[in-house]
């Protein structure tokens, strides 16, 4: 028996998930995408100076290695063609759904399978993998009057490339990584540009650098090179940058760089007292950026970090006054912890995941959820990294899935004990009382209730031994009287 799996999403989780199958053979499945194309927040987000800060070479499938990149750290449109470069050579395109969004998906019990319901309609399928990510929902901050501005308003995953900048007064409200990405662009245009701080974030630098044609054809025509560059670039981010983020020897030295990389960017000490945060390192996100500190000591940039109390027709209203503005953008990131929604997830027994999620989503192993047999997730809860490739997650997460497979032929429906789910909760608390995002500050690494939803707190040599291969014991069966037949027991 082959399953029949429904993929949703088709960026990097959902494509990695399509080209396994593809390669073990297993054609019958079908990838859901809600947009216009591939790429997922690559597709998405458009906004100038849009990029990655993690380097190229490790930004990508290992098995697919891409000897063309252009830059240490590449740029949106070169990732999103990589993207669609997949796509095309694994001949993905014609199992890959357009415009069409998943709705909901509730598990049949009286067949022991999932019915996905779609924009277009209802499918049966047996595995249900979700690839939707972490980044795919823009979060709007709910600041009175937003709707009564005068100006065009957008965020920054929803670019307006219709909107002409240049010489306006542009207001851009967050400052985070994307803000620290377009803020130079827009600072180069606009006539004046607010940048509206919460809070200030820490910045290293980013050492970027361009791959000449000797560069790359020295990385095409000699694979150990390419090879020993991306171990080299992963080793470096597992014992250098991990060990700052959990306490470890290296702490110091990122503060210190920091603070170093300020000093010499800013030298205005009041704009630099702004400019520094007073939490540790790691904490937050890590701006990783050399242009974010130079755009904002330019004469047509103010850093605000005046309250935001209401949006006017003409502006944006502080504690201090108001600051007028033709154009806003909010750079204010993305709901991150609600994962799934707002797919409506129903499992065994009438379970709705929303609700079983409502103390903060979780799930064993970032990947399986107890009462919802065959459903798998990618870049689930608790597997961001705040040192490493996302991507390299996603691979471990699909090997992983690709491994549960099998069971399904001989043993039927496979879901995770609520005891194998338990223990996992348990060591993950543990893992979490050692890192520097339980340090007090805000972040979009936690939930509403201050629970860290989405961080991995080890290191990803770690993660990768433990999803080497699913445990038949931390999962039950549900075994069939035939191959769509009723379920008859659990095992």
């Amino acid at each position: 028996m082959r399953p029949n799996v429904a993929i949703i999403g088709a960026g990097f989780g959902g494509l990695c998930m399509a080209i396994q199958l593809e390669k073990a053979g297993i054609r019958s499945y079908t990838v859901f995408e809600k947009g216009v194309d591939v790429g997922g927040t690559w597709r998405d987000n458009t906004y100038p100076g849009a990029g990655c800060d993690i380097p190229s070479h490790l930004y990508s499938f290992s098995f697919e290695r891409y000897s063309s990149w252009t830059r240490r750290y590449p740029g949106q449109p070169e990732i999103l063609r990589y993207l669609e470069g997949c796509a095309d050579k694994y001949g993905l395109r014609s199992r890959i759904r357009l415009n069409t969004m998943v709705v909901a998906a509730a598990f049949d019990e009286s067949l022991g399978r999932w019915r996905v319901r779609t924009t277009a309609g209802d499918e049966l399928f047996d595995v249900v993998v979700s690839a939707v990510g972490q980044l795919n929902r823009p979060h709007l901050p709910n600041i009175p009057g937003m709707s009564s501005f005068n100006g065009a308003a957008f965020h920054s995953a929803r670019w307006n490339h219709s909107v002409d900048l240049a010489g306006r007064r542009v207001a851009v409200i967050g400052n985070g990584s994307s803000a620290a990405q377009l803020i130079p662009k827009v600072a180069e245009v606009a006539g004046h540009l607010d940048v509206f701080q919460r809070t200030p974030n820490w910045v290293i630098p980013k050492p970027d650098a361009v791959f000449g044609p000797r560069a790359r054809m020295a990385f095409r025509h000699v694979p150990f090179l390419q090879r020993a560059y991306r171990e080299w670039v992963y080793r470096y981010a597992e014992n250098t940058l991990y060990p700052a983020l959990a306490g470890g020897w290296s702490t110091d030295l990122l503060r210190k760089r920091a603070l170093g990389h300020l000093r010499e960017q800013v030298p205005d000490p009041l704009l630099r007292a702004k400019l520094t945060p007073g939490y540790p390192v790691g904490c937050r996100r890590v701006v990783i950026d050399s242009g974010f500190y130079p755009a904002l000591t330019r004469p047509n940039v103010d850093v605000v970090t005046d309250g935001i109390t209401r949006i006017v027709p003409g502006g944006v209203e502080t504690t201090a006054g108001l600051r007028e503005a033709d154009v806003i953008v909010y750079a204010t990131g993305f709901d991150t912890s609600d994962f799934l929604a707002p797919m409506q997830v129903t499992g065994r027994g009438g379970r709705q995941l929303a609700e079983e999620w409502k103390g903060g989503a979780e799930a064993y192993l970032g990947i399986a959820v107890p009462h919802f047999p065959n459903l798998f997730l990618l870049y689930g809860p608790n597997t961001n990294l705040g040192h490493n490739s996302i991507v390299f997650m996603i691979e471990c997460q699909v090997r992983y899935i690709m491994g549960c497979l099998p069971y399904l032929a001989s043993r039927g429906p496979m879901e995770v004990r609520p005891e194998a789910m338990a223990t996992w909760r348990r060591s993950l608390d543990r893992a979490m009382e050692g890192m520097v995002w339980q340090a007090g500050c805000t972040s979009w690494y936690k939930n509403a209730a201050g629970r860290l939803t989405n961080n991995w707190p080890g290191t990803t040599t770690t993660y990768r031994r433990i999803t080497r291969a699913p445990r038949p014991e931390a999962f039950h069966f549900a075994r069939r009287t035939a191959a769509t037949g009723p379920v008859t027991g659990n095992r």
